[in-house]
């Protein structure tokens, strides 16, 4: 294991919470507003910060990057669409969610139609976080930060262990920013995170091409436009796990209900005061694109 990676990784960990903490310490997390909505104090520029971080995460770095290898480019499909649905949320969920003052889409559906559907609703939001959102999240982050820092080998433990040692901590390390700080804890969070995102993510793509050309940049460019070059397609086609039509029909489906119904998302629109203007959506819009 590296000492400089463990070093960097804790001291940017630590930052981002002294940061956060000094940030969200006088902030009220015991009305439902405040915890849920972060008393609707936040910026544009944060709440898209905040947007992006809740979808692009290991599932996304990992997950998406790897399909990527596979079969092209044309998994970008689902980030692409994803700029159509946020004005989706912009124009028409959002100002009927928020002219009905609730926090939550149960909420809405409570009123709605009626308390059994919420409970219906919640108990599905449940099973569908617990079941296949959160142990994809978890695991990916856990292999992730297992490959970069060896934690079987530096524990003298096995692979599964180590693992779910590491499944345990991020569990944890999630429970006490957004349990405790509510989602103004998150948002700062995840703005701060950004910034290391978006270094780190076009960190990835330059090492990845200076090993693909053996210590050469331009070797490497070279390599990927001529031996791999099918590795740029972004056209689907019929076999291809994103088929090119299925942006304009499925996806887009698929796409609106995480953007618009998704808790974590409509929580994080609503913490605007302007929200008439939805900058935070539209913001996330245009870097989706």
């Amino acid at each position: 294991m590296n000492s400089l990676q463990i070093l960097s990784f804790v001291g940017f960990t630590l930052l981002v919470a002294v940061i956060t903490w000094w940030k969200v310490r006088k902030t009220d997390t015991g009305s439902q507003q405040g915890y849920f909505l972060a008393g609707r104090s936040l910026k544009a520029p944060v709440i898209a910060a905040s947007l992006m971080l809740t979808n692009l995460s290991t599932e996304q770095l990992v997950g998406l990057s790897g399909q990527a290898y596979k079969s092209g480019m044309s998994v970008m499909g689902w980030e692409v669409t994803s700029a159509v649905t946020l004005i989706f949320l912009a124009l028409i969920f959002l100002p009927r969610y928020l002219k009905r003052g609730i926090a939550t889409i149960p909420d809405f559906l409570e009123e709605r139609y009626d308390k059994t559907t919420r409970i219906i609703i919640d108990f599905c939001f449940l099973i569908a976080t617990g079941v296949c959102f959160l142990p994809i999240v978890l695991y990916s982050g856990a292999l992730a930060l297992n490959s970069l820092f060896h934690v079987g080998e530096s524990l003298q433990i096995s692979h599964g262990a180590a693992i779910w040692l590491l499944v345990i901590l991020l569990g944890l390390a999630g429970i006490l920013y957004a349990v405790i700080g509510g989602l103004r804890a998150m948002a700062v969070a995840d703005s701060i995170n950004g910034i290391g995102l978006v270094i780190g993510g076009l960190m990835v793509p330059v090492f990845g091409l200076i090993a693909m050309g053996k210590g050469s940049f331009m070797q490497g460019i070279e390599q990927l436009t001529t031996v791999h070059a099918e590795k740029l397609n972004s056209i689907g086609g019929p076999t291809d796990p994103l088929p090119i039509g299925a942006a304009f029909t499925g996806l887009i489906l698929v796409n609106t209900f995480y953007w618009c119904t998704n808790q974590g998302i409509v929580q994080r629109t609503r913490r605007q005061k302007a929200w008439r203007k939805a900058k935070g959506a539209l913001l996330t819009a245009v870097l989706k694109c």
